[in-house]
């Protein structure tokens, strides 16, 4: 009888579901979006008045944006179709200068005055008629049709190419796989019983020993693995111990998102200006809605770069404000608190074990350490996280690193001098300064 070779049949049949499945994965990730056409950069008012609506777009942001919005009432009116509404001339005359046009008995300016609370306009006479004209072009756009914001960080599953769902894509790869490898089985089978009905025979494997009986007749084998295992056991077990307590990378989701990669990196807002008691307190604080609400009172649209891939659009960021106005009682079209607030429930990222003492202004004032030693770069997180370890051997090590600076510091002049002469250096170190004293931190 003739024996056959099983093992050259088998590796064919991988390889060809393998080419299946690749086939099919390209195919479904094939599908491409066309991208939308652009809205022509010039258009024409309903007056037939030509205006460039980018140009006008940058000038509105630059000019107007601080007061008034598109759709809604801000400092000023709403000035979305606000071309349909006065006559272009006069509207030259308003922006340029608004307070001489009401000054000179102007029936529809002393109006609109008095109905915005008397709210005196910025004068804009540097602008020209075609910048203006530009303005119109840009407020006269339709207003766009309301979008469902993404999930940041892409949660909803939805694929980027041809709005296919990831999971329906890999439910398929998973099914098709699983078809294959009932189909192999199948075979196997089916060449097995043939080969029965024609007589042919299957090499016999030769009795080996077992792997484990080979194992535990071999004693040296047997003390080394044991040794072995039990290092690295109390490797792991150290290594899992010492991580106890320590929360480096947490990054909790806040009830209100809030970007410091916007404020702190795109806006350069200085980090004390919201974290203000950590000049001269223990603790750096958290913010006060209403220092929130010192610059959003006036901005309530963001208008900045967005990452639809991580789901941060600007429709999210809108919502994000949103809450913040409903927790403060902020009513936008009123322009007026309402008294009727809300706590926000923020979640603490970076918290000291009760027995250690830090001071914040000890560190910022005294010290003039930046933020980002130990916060790490805020300015470009999106998520704000706890960037060191916040250990003891990290705060030592710092210690040991970190040079005394004596400029404007006269407090201390007598003692570095003395423990200069003591230590032999010219600069003293944290830790030389009695920084690695227990009682410091710990008391």
């Amino acid at each position: 009888m003739k024996q056959v070779p099983y093992r050259n049949l088998s590796l064919r049949l991988s390889l060809l579901s393998l080419a299946i499945l690749l086939t099919f994965s390209t195919f479904m990730h094939a599908q491409d979006v066309e991208a939308p056409a652009e809205n022509t950069a010039v258009e024409a008012n309903a007056d037939g008045a030509a205006g460039d609506v980018a140009a006008g777009e940058a000038l509105f942001k630059a000019n107007c944006a601080a007061c008034h919005k598109l759709d809604r009432k801000a400092t000023g009116p709403a000035l979305r179709g606000v071309a349909d509404k006065y006559d272009r001339e006069w509207l030259y005359d308003w922006v340029k200068n608004s307070q001489g046009l009401i000054a000179s008995g102007d029936a529809q300016a002393i109006k609109i005055f008095e109905e915005n609370n008397k709210s005196v306009m910025t004068a804009f006479p540097a602008l020209s008629n075609t910048d203006i004209d530009n303005v119109l072009a840009y407020t006269s756009q339709p207003k766009p049709e309301p979008t469902a914001a993404p999930v940041p960080g892409g949660g909803g599953g939805e694929g980027t190419g041809g709005g296919v769902s990831n999971n329906l894509i890999l439910g398929a790869l998973a099914l098709v796989f699983l078809v294959l490898v009932v189909m192999l089985f199948l075979v196997t089978n089916t060449l097995k019983k043939i080969a029965e009905a024609n007589g042919v025979s299957y090499p016999e494997r030769e009795k080996r020993t077992p792997l484990w009986k080979t194992f535990v007749q071999n004693q040296f084998l047997v003390l080394v693995s044991a040794v072995f295992l039990l290092l690295t056991a109390g490797y792991f077990m150290y290594g899992y111990f010492m991580q106890v307590g320590v929360d480096q990378g947490y990054a909790p989701v806040q009830p209100i998102h809030y970007s410091h990669k916007i404020h702190a990196g795109d806006n350069e807002i200085d980090c004390n200006y919201c974290h203000s008691s950590a000049r001269k307190s223990k603790t750096s604080g958290i913010p006060s809605l209403n220092v929130c609400m010192n610059c959003h009172k006036n901005i309530a649209d963001y208008n900045g770069e967005v990452d639809p891939s991580e789901g941060y659009t600007k429709e999210f960021y809108d919502g994000e404000i949103a809450k913040l106005y409903d927790a403060v009682g902020w009513d936008v079209d009123q322009q007026a608190y309402t008294g009727k607030t809300k706590p926000v429930k923020w979640v603490r990222i970076h918290n000291l074990p009760d027995f250690a003492y830090f001071n914040h202004s000890q560190h910022v004032t005294v010290a003039g350490i930046e933020c980002q030693k130990c916060h790490g770069p805020v300015e470009e997180m999106e998520i704000m996280e706890q960037f060191s370890p916040l250990t003891m051997g990290w705060c030592i090590n710092c210690h040991r690193e970190t040079n005394v600076s004596m400029a404007g510091n006269e407090y201390y002049e007598k003692i570095h001098e003395e423990l200069s002469k003591k230590y032999g250096v010219e600069q003293l170190t944290a830790a030389q300064m009695g920084g690695l004293e227990c009682g410091k931190c710990h008391y």
